[in-house]
């Protein structure tokens, strides 16, 4: 890692205090989630947010005046921050800084700050300090009490405040995310929690030897909220100052707060303004881009919030092709299961096929083949699957969408249609989660890389194949939510109508909205959440944090 760091904010100190995994995922990870807490906190500061014009006399003592949000920098410290309120009268300047929580209790039951509150009113005391300006006074208003907590300002303060930014600066060198807090109470409130994971980590990690089970999944970042999908051509996506907008000739046909938004998928020549795209990346809001036809053909999104230490460990991972055939090994493993769970479910396959799948499931989970002969096991396993695929699709449903069997590029019929539609939907998900984290979606371990192929996405969809995109086909058949009729059949292939592909899309998000257990914590999660555990699990194995890969498997 580059010694040069650039200067750190007090902000990161008061982190690094709370919890030094928080500090490096924020600071080094540039990793930031919103939760319940922090939205309270940015609430508290309202009255302080607004920066006060600053002029030279305004931090005098000559008479009472008041600055807001004031920010204050020194390059010989490697330290910078904003000031939330700096109070000054006749005689003497304090420092006020507001916080959403409340503050502690000492041994006689009076309020006293908290420890990293405390250092961060040091700090910025110390900072002020450089610029020439002594605080006399330094508070903290707990916004939870109503009520202001003093902070003693001495030298010993200032020494801890040094000594604290020299041990999170060689914290951030180290290019080491620090170990996960265990059983700590201070993780149930932390808004990191979702990307930290405490307890997985600990166990793909190897750090505990059994699974813990907890009661209350983790909520990965931007798993709610609406999704737009816009398939007329004809169609313009605009943005109105906080909403994104789609109309039609001319008319506004729905409104959506950006704020509100998880993603965007456009089909064919839909239109969209500089304005929204500009929007959505800000926000992080990944633009999907199909084909007429349903083919994912590409994504705008914005930059990934971290990913260097993960990358360089894709890329070490990618040369060792043991490891890439252990982890492929895992994947197919879960795929093959999860295969011959659906098939034991919903179809009739005759218990030598059912036989057979469990020996190439146990056969790929030894991971003592190449990556080659990997292959081979998933294509004999794959020709049993789609062999009796057919008996998934119950009663009249089957005579109308007869399955001889997997085609593709393009399909030929209406099933392979659905599983190329769900496939490519699947595909789109997986590339965005890969690249939210920081991983290369293009570098796999199984799939070859190949220009334009989200090899690594193609990977981690493997064993949710069969339990999504599968699933999806089989429920609009059964349900009869879609008929004949829903399908164009073309010299160049069959393809979803615009009516067919909205019913796919009610089902798709359905079956991704449907809880299911974990396999290892068992708690219960939506599909979209499970996808974002398992990249984020990934994600950690390639940084060397995790010992192997748990696939997702169902019973």
């Amino acid at each position: 890692m580059d010694s040069e760091l650039p200067p750190m904010p007090v902000r990161r100190l008061h982190n690094f205090l709370y919890c030094p995994r928080l500090f490096y995922l924020q600071w080094v990870e540039d990793l930031f989630v919103e939760n319940a807490d922090t939205v309270a906190g940015s609430s508290a500061h309202k009255r302080v947010d607004e920066p006060s014009w600053l002029r030279p006399q305004d931090l005098g003592l000559d008479e009472r005046s008041e600055l807001r949000s004031v920010a204050v920098h020194s390059t010989r410290l490697g330290l910078t921050g904003v000031v939330d309120l700096i109070e000054s009268t006749d005689s003497r300047r304090e420092l006020l800084d507001y916080k959403r929580g409340s503050s502690q209790r000492d041994e006689d039951g009076r309020p006293r700050a908290k420890d990293n509150d405390a250092l961060q009113l040091a700090a910025y005391a110390l900072l002020l300090r450089e610029e020439g300006i002594e605080i006399a006074q330094a508070s903290i208003y707990y916004a939870a009490e109503r009520k202001r907590v003093k902070v003693p300002l001495v030298e010993e303060s200032f020494t801890e405040v040094l000594r604290t930014l020299d041990e999170a600066r060689l914290v951030a060198e180290s290019g080491v995310c620090p170990p996960p807090l265990r059983n700590d109470p201070r993780c149930l409130h932390c808004s990191a929690y979702s990307v930290c994971l405490p307890n997985e980590s600990a166990y793909w990690a190897g750090l505990v030897e059994e699974a813990p089970k907890d009661k209350v999944p983790p909520r990965p970042p931007g798993d709610e909220g609406e999704i737009i999908v816009v398939q007329n051509p004809a169609a313009y996506v605009g943005r109105r100052g906080g909403e994104i907008t789609v109309s039609l000739d001319g008319e506004t046909l729905s409104k959506h707060p950006i704020e509100q938004l998880q993603s965007v998928y456009l089909y064919g020549a839909v239109q969209i303004s500089t304005q929204a795209l500009i929007g959505c990346l800000e926000k992080s809001i990944p633009i999907a881009y199909f084909s007429p036809a349903g083919r994912f053909l590409g994504m705008t999104q914005g930059l990934p919030t971290s990913g260097t230490d993960a990358r360089q460990g894709q890329y070490r991972l990618y040369q060792q092709p043991s490891l890439r055939a252990k982890l492929a090994a895992r994947i197919l493993s879960a795929k093959i299961h999860n295969q011959r769970v659906m098939l034991m479910r919903n179809g009739d396959a005759p218990k030598r096929s059912l036989d057979e799948l469990a020996r190439l499931r146990d056969l790929a989970a030894q991971g003592v083949f190449n990556l080659e002969s990997l292959r081979g096991i998933e294509g004999k396993a794959a020709a049993i699957y789609f062999e009796h695929f057919g008996t998934m699709l119950k009663g009249t449903a089957f005579e109308n969408f007869d399955f001889q069997g997997r085609n593709r590029r393009p399909p030929k019929d209406p099933v392979n249609a659905l599983l190329s539609q769900g496939y490519s939907i699947l595909a789109k998900e997986l590339t965005g989660i890969c690249h939210a984290v920081g991983l290369d979606p293009f570098l796999g371990f199984l799939h070859q890389p190949r220009y334009g192929r989200p090899a690594l996405a193609l990977d981690l969809m493997e064993e949710f194949r069969p339990l999504i995109a599968d699933s999806v086909v089989i429920s609009v058949i059964n349900r009869r939510e879609l008929d004949i009729s829903d399908f164009v059949r073309t010299t160049k292939g069959t393809f979803l109508s615009d009516e067919g592909r909205k019913q796919f899309w009610r089902a798709w998000f359905r079956r991704m909205d449907m809880d299911v257990s974990h396999p290892q914590f068992g708690y219960k999660m939506n599909y979209r959440r499970m996808l974002d555990v398992q990249v984020r699990q990934v994600w950690r194995f390639c940084r060397g944090e995790a010992a192997e890969y748990h696939p997702f498997t169902t019973r």
